[in-house]
């Protein structure tokens, strides 16, 4: 994105923007990726045409966390569950008080696969950055993943865990989740929502 007194360029389409713009004039592109939100509904050409400025921004500024982060969105709305996951635990190391920030780091660990598939390692490490993400920050959607690592992993094998994922998710509901927090979280994992056991 270039930069000349109060001007920028469109990551997306190339067009001149004031610096205060939040959204493209021209393409309806984000001037920055903040969320998974931010890409959520964006066609993968343009995803990639965010990722390669991204990419050119972090070979001259490789610890700007704003850049960290938004380029860990790219690569996981591509699914690319590998590339984004460094550049996830690096924008957490700069930025321990974002909760969205431990939630997708969990959520690239799991490769967009099923918790049930992975290591128990990899998914006791899961649900700590799930726990982080609850403590930054009380959210529905945080415990419910959090549930889920739980019930797909420790219930589906008859392991044991205190609290189990009945209680986590008892207080998800509790504190209220939206069906689109729910669509984007399971479409972002890769996998299918859980049907029954409270789920």
């Amino acid at each position: 994105m270039g930069y000349s007194n109060n001007q920028i360029t469109c990551r997306g389409c190339g067009a001149p923007l004031d610096i205060s713009d939040r959204e493209c004039k021209f393409c309806g592109g984000p001037v920055n990726i903040t969320s998974i939100q931010s890409v959520y509904d964006m066609a993968m050409p343009q995803i990639n045409k965010y990722a390669n400025s991204y990419r050119k921004e972090l070979a001259q500024d490789p610890d700007n966390l704003e850049t960290n982060k938004a380029i860990a969105f790219c690569y996981l709305k591509l699914k690319l569950y590998d590339k984004a996951l460094p550049f996830f635990e690096k924008a957490v190391e700069d930025n321990f008080d974002d909760a969205d920030l431990y939630l997708y780091t969990a959520v690239c660990m799991l490769k967009g696969k099923r918790p049930f598939m992975h290591q128990k390692k990899t998914i006791d490490r899961a649900i700590e950055y799930a726990n982080s993400a609850c403590m930054v920050e009380n959210k529905g959607i945080f415990h419910y993943f959090l549930a889920y690592l739980k019930y797909d992993y420790y219930a589906m094998k008859g392991l044991r865990l205190n609290p189990d994922y009945s209680a986590e998710l008892s207080f998800a509901k509790q504190i209220g989740i939206s069906e689109t927090d729910l669509i984007i979280l399971f479409e972002t994992l890769g996998t299918q929502r859980p049907v029954g056991n409270g789920f």
